[in-house]
């Protein structure tokens, strides 16, 4: 699903910042477009999950710094590996095996969250 459309492809994303095609911009807008009617829907009309449950889309405390840092840290990892997050398991499926280490990376970063987490900003 994301190979076909070049969704994951390095040359693809590329193009996106140098602003050579709307492709991207279109694909990611349209997620975006779903995403907030899906909201808008579970909020005016009550939408519960598969198994019945409610739907709590109750707003996060903001913080600011730690979304900046965090961003920062996304950003910089995007742009050393060329992949988002998201595409990195298509990649591995699709035979990409440099992608494994942008993975072994992304576990790692993860560990280490988890060991500095608590001594973090609230």
């Amino acid at each position: 699903m994301l190979l076909k459309p070049e969704v994951a492809s390095w040359w693809r994303i590329h193009e996106m910042f140098h602003f050579g095609s709307l492709r991207m911009f279109g694909i990611i807008g349209l997620g975006v477009g779903i995403g907030a009617l899906s909201v808008y829907l579970v909020q005016t009309r009550g939408l519960r999950a598969l198994g019945g449950e409610t739907i709590d889309l109750t707003p996060k405390p903001e913080q600011y710094q730690a979304q900046l840092f965090g961003g920062i840290v996304f950003g910089c990892g995007w742009a050393l590996t060329g992949a988002c997050p998201g595409p990195m398991y298509a990649l591995i499926g699709a035979g990409y095996l440099p992608m494994l280490v942008v993975l072994l990376s992304a576990i790692a970063g993860t560990y280490a969250y988890g060991l500095v987490r608590e001594k973090l900003p609230h």
